[in-house]
This record gives structure tokens, C-alpha cells and sequence, in this order.
């Protein structure tokens, strides 16, 4: 474990990319094959391969608790050296100098067996007890990067990515093939195993292991848009979730965009997915969903969040705010990989996914946006609500006015605007490039007053550079949202500078600040909530700028938010030929 964490110690010395690999791959190659790939797991981030269900829980809370019980230092010294350096990590290291362990006894499997014994106890107190064993025996080095591994924040530096091309390095094979081979298994310990043997031939895709979705590039308008591309495919950009769907033998799990199964959130869509015959990976939207005259279309995202977050969906909610999936890629189908081909064989590949379970579902039907609805999977519901999977309706622009005739017939419809798509584009996991692009328009902005301020993370945790603000609703201030991107880190540290010297109240990490400072914010939808006093949240805030030239008295009002929620609310309405 000590020479892991001295090499993690000059890894993030160092600000050179090469300089990391290459330091990676002088300590692959140091250790035995299961050393190397323990190590190349937790320097990934990770303690279990991300393929395993297997998680610690373990929060902040509890880590907190043992490393106060193992520095015996106090809670203002704690929050101190936390503050300090916005690590636990490297705050344990601080506290545990003088009463930690001056030579090293641990070593990575060790460590690794014993992490994994605490995730399979029950209760916050067991737990903590097996991390006060292993940690009592570590030195102040190693306990802060064993505090790093548990939280999955290593902030030394190194990516998942550069792990890869360090193992590329290490066993001389191509940084590609352990790219792959990583991306299939999702194990990079096991990638590890197999570059050691030059055997990456032999990874397989695991189903029930997400993969990373490809992200899109923002497109200031229609003209810049149709600029990257000859032969576009459009198609609307839908206000829901990002799931990937994994289908095989019956089984269906359902992913999200950060790669967390959601699959529990929308249990109606099993069904309905376990219709398509073959093993496959599924890309699309999750979005709520309603139909009237014949005509279907999403919700907003408001509608959608009252599934979210929920231990059990009851079948009540699935009959207040049905779902429907839209699927637009598919990334695996019939044993075979698909990512590597162009989109229009992609397309060509789901359409015929789509009419072989149109013909294998007995009671079904289709209706002029291409809908597959199936006989009612709830107990008890009515003959007119059903569990949807949609084939995302697809077309193709010929010039810039046409791709904004799409982008208010999209708008009309309810939905965001539009994604435009390279019809020669193979599909890159986990990447944002210009071969995907997303067009849409802020729904508003207002003017609001900053009410709080709070420490960010990483590079800005000892700024103030996280915003609550709220608008007027008479005398009050009624905060609706809060906000941390958007300025640059000049104007971030003027801004913590005025909120120090203008605090009113210290919560530590937060403060309470005088309602001075105007912001112009952008969203993209209103919602209601009870987050915020004001019963209302705004959707991806982003400030635009500092209102230097505006007081407090100048801001939006609460009927301002009102209004906007209203006229949302109008847009999605379905209407008869809508």
C-alpha cells in the first residue's frame, strides 16, 4: 500500500499527462498482476469494479465520525483542516500525523478484502468499527488515500483514461484495445489481468453494464448548426431522463446518464421492453408522457421528477404521470457491437428491432407518431393508459431555414428543440464532440438577488462560488434557485470578496449574505417545488452575468415566476392536430 500511495503522491506532482502514465506504468509493472489490478481499480476511482451492484455505503457522515474518533482532534479543528484543503482525504492526513502509525503494515489486496467486508455488513455502526480496524493500521499517507478510495475522489490528476493508457503502456498493447476492452467489461482490473497476457481479444460485452452515453455539443443557432454538417438527422430534444436500456432473455434494467439504475423508477416499462427478441443496448429518453385527441407528446420535466427519487412507485403514480421511453440509438443488438457503425445503419438496425417486436406483441397497435403500445401492465388500469415504448421519429434537414422550421414545430410540440446529428457519426461512449449537437433557447431569464453563498469543490473550495438567489414577492425575498456556473473565476473572486465582508449570517460552509448583488439567470424551466420558500425551482440555472447596474428593488417578482410557469404550462398543453 506504500509504494501505491507514494506513486499516487507524484502523480499528482506532476501536471504532465505523460509524466502520469508514464509513472503509472512503472508501478504496474513493479507489482504482481493482482496488485496491478487492485491498484488500477482504486486509482480509477473506484473500490468494486463498476460493473459489480456492490457499494460501501459509507457517507460523509460516518466517515466523519471515524476520523474524529481516530484523530481525537476536536470538530473546530476538523472543520479547519477540511476547509483547508476541501479534501478528506488530505485533512485525515493533516489529523493523523502525530497519532497515526509511522511504518507501513498494509498492503493493496489486503486493503481491498477489507473494504470489501464493509460493504457486505449492515448498519453504520458495524461498518464504521471494520474501517476503524483497517485504518488504525495505516500510515497518515496511506489512510488519506484510503479516505480517497471510499469517497471515490482521488484529486491527483488521473482519469479512468489515462489508467487505460498507462496499462497500454505498461504491457505494451494498444491503449485502444484496453480502451475497448474496459468500455465491454466495465472492470478495469480484469482489462488489467488480460493486457497482462495480451489477451484483450477475449473481452466480451457484459450486458447490465451501462456504458457512457454520447454527449452533444450546444449550437448557438440554426445557421452554426447546419454549418457541421452536409446530411443532418434531426430529431426533438425531449425535457426527460437519459436511460440506457439493457434487454436479454426477459430481464430489462434501465441506466441512467451518470450510470446509476433507475430501473426501479419506471417498473411499467419492463414489459414492454422484454418484447424485443434479442440481447441488446438501447439509447433514448425517459420522459412523462401524455395523449390526448390522439395525439401524444411529452411533459414537462416537472412532471417526470414526481417518479424520480422515489423507493417505490405505486401504481397510482404510474397512472398520475405515465411514462413513455423514446428510443433513438441502439448500441448492441444480436452478440454484435454497434457503436462502430455510422448512424444511418444504426437507424436501419432499430427500425428493424422495432417491427420485429411490432410482430412478436400480439395485442398491439400504432399511431401516427409510430408509438408500440402494449396491453396494460398495472393491475387495475383503465383501457386508456399504457406503458410506451416509442421509436423516436426521426427526419432530415436540407438548410438552416429548414432546421428552424423544425425547431418551432419541436417547440410547438412542447418539446426542448432539437438534436442534429452526423448521419456518418459511429457513436462515442462517454464522449462531447461536434458529430452530435443539441439546438434549443433559454425559456426566459430573470433578474434575481443573491441570499447565500457557499464554498465550491475541487479548485474553488475556498471561494464562494455557489449562489441561492431569490426573487420579490412584496417585501420579501423568496428564493427560487442556485446557481454555480457561468462566471469567469475573476468576477468568482471579486464576488467572494464582497460576500466575506457582507455576510450576515456564518454557517461555515454557507452564509447567509446581504440581498445586494443582482444576477441575470438563464433556465430552462420552471417547476414546482418545496426546495425553496418560494414553491418554485428553475430548471439548469445559468447566470449570464452580474447585474452591476441593478439594485436589489430592480428584481423579478414572484408573479414574474408565475407567469413563466403558466405560459409552460400553456406550451405543453396538447391540442387536436397539434
Amino acid at each position: 500500500m506504500l509504494r501505491l500511495t507514494q506513486t499516487a503522491e507524484a502523480i499528482a506532482a506532476t501536471t504532465k499527462k505523460t509524466q502520469k502514465i508514464a509513472l503509472l506504468a512503472d508501478y504496474f509493472r513493479s507489482r504482481t498482476v493482482e496488485e496491478a489490478a487492485v491498484s488500477a481499480l482504486f486509482l480509477s476511482g473506484r473500490v468494486f469494479p463498476a460493473w459489480e451492484e456492490t457499494t460501501l455505503q459509507a457517507g460523509g457522515s460516518l466517515l466523519w465520525q471515524v476520523l474524529r474518533d481516530l484523530s481525537g482532534a476536536s470538530e473546530a479543528a476538523m472543520t479547519a483542516a477540511y476547509r483547508g484543503h476541501g479534501d478528506l482525504g488530505a485533512a485525515a492526513f493533516e489529523l493523523l500525523q502525530s497519532v497515526a502509525p509511522a511504518r507501513s503494515v498494509l498492503n493493496v489486496l489486503e486493503v481491498a478484502a477489507e473494504l470489501r467486508q464493509v460493504a457486505s455488513v449492515r448498519g453504520a455502526a458495524g461498518k464504521a468499527h471494520l474501517l476503524q480496524q483497517l485504518l488504525v493500521r495505516a500510515t497518515a499517507l496511506e489512510a488519506k488515500y484510503i479516505f480517497k478510495i471510499v469517497t471515490g475522489e482521488l484529486r491527483i490528476g488521473l482519469k479512468e483514461s489515462l489508467v487505460e493508457e498507462a496499462i497500454g503502456k505498461a504491457f505494451e498493447v494498444p491503449a485502444a484495445d484496453v480502451q475497448r476492452a474496459n468500455m465491454l467489461l466495465g472492470d478495469i482490473a480484469e482489462t488489467l489481468r488480460l493486457a497482462s497476457g495480451h489477451c484483450l481479444s477475449q473481452a466480451h460485452m457484459r450486458l447490465f453494464h451501462p456504458i457512457g452515453f454520447m454527449l452533444a455539443s450546444p449550437a448557438e443557432d440554426a445557421a452554426e448548426a447546419f454549418g457541421y454538417f452536409q446530411h443532418a438527422q434531426v430529431e426533438d430534444k425531449y425535457d426527460g431522463i437519459r436511460a440506457q436500456a439493457h434487454c436479454s432473455d426477459g430481464e430489462v434494467r434501465l441506466f441512467s446518464r451518470t450510470l446509476d439504475e433507475v430501473t426501479g423508477a419506471f417498473p411499467e416499462l419492463v414489459q414492454p421492453l422484454s418484447e424485443f427478441s434479442s440481447d441488446l443496448i438501447l439509447d433514448g429518453e425517459v420522459v412523462a408522457w401524455q395523449k390526448d385527441h390522439g395525439i401524444g407528446r411529452a411533459l414537462p420535466f416537472s412532471e417526470l421528477q414526481k417518479r424520480l427519487g422515489r423507493k417505490k412507485v405505486t401504481q397510482a403514480m404510474m397512472r398520475s404521470v405515465p411514462v413513455a421511453y423514446l428510443v433513438f440509438d441502439v448500441l448492441y443488438a444480436d452478440g454484435e457491437l454497434l457503436i462502430d457503425k455510422p448512424l444511418t445503419e444504426r437507424s436501419a438496425s432499430l427500425d428493424a428491432l422495432f417491427a420485429a417486436a411490432r410482430r412478436k406483441v400480439t395485442a398491439r397497435t400504432r399511431d401516427p407518431q409510430g408509438e408500440l403500445i402494449f396491453e396494460p401492465a398495472i393491475e387495475g388500469e383503465s383501457a386508456g393508459s399504457f406503458a410506451r415504448v416509442i421509436r423516436a421519429p426521426i427526419t432530415r434537414a436540407d438548410s438552416a431555414q429548414h432546421l428552424d422550421e423544425l425547431f418551432e414545430m419541436a417547440q410547438a410540440r412542447g418539446n426542448e428543440g432539437l438534436m442534429i446529428k452526423d448521419i456518418n457519426s459511429t457513436y462515442l461512449p462517454g464522449r462531447r464532440g461536434r458529430s452530435w449537437l443539441k439546438l434549443k433557447r433559454e425559456l426566459a431569464t430573470l433578474d434575481v438577488v443573491v441570499t447565500a453563498a457557499e464554498y465550491g469543490h475541487g479548485k474553488r473550495v475556498k471561494v464562494l462560488s455557489d449562489y441561492t438567489f431569490a426573487v420579490r414577492d412584496g417585501d420579501r425575498l423568496l428564493n427560487v434557485g442556485k446557481a454555480y456556473s457561468g462566471l469567469t473565476d475573476a468576477e468568482i473572486a471579486e464576488l467572494t470578496e464582497w460576500f466575506l465582508h457582507h455576510t450576515v449570517l456564518d454557517h461555515g460552509f454557507v452564509r447567509e449574505v446581504e440581498p445586494t448583488i443582482v444576477l441575470e439567470v438563464a433556465f430552462n424551466a420552471v417547476m414546482k417545488s418545496d426546495r425553496h420558500n418560494s414553491g418554485f425551482a428553475l430548471r439548469f440555472p445559468r447566470i449570464l452575468r452580474i447585474r452591476w447596474d441593478k439594485a436589489a428593488a430592480d428584481i423579478d417578482t414572484l408573479d414574474r415566476v408565475r407567469e413563466i410557469f403558466e405560459r409552460q404550462k400553456v406550451q405543453y398543453t396538447p391540442t387536436q392536430g397539434g
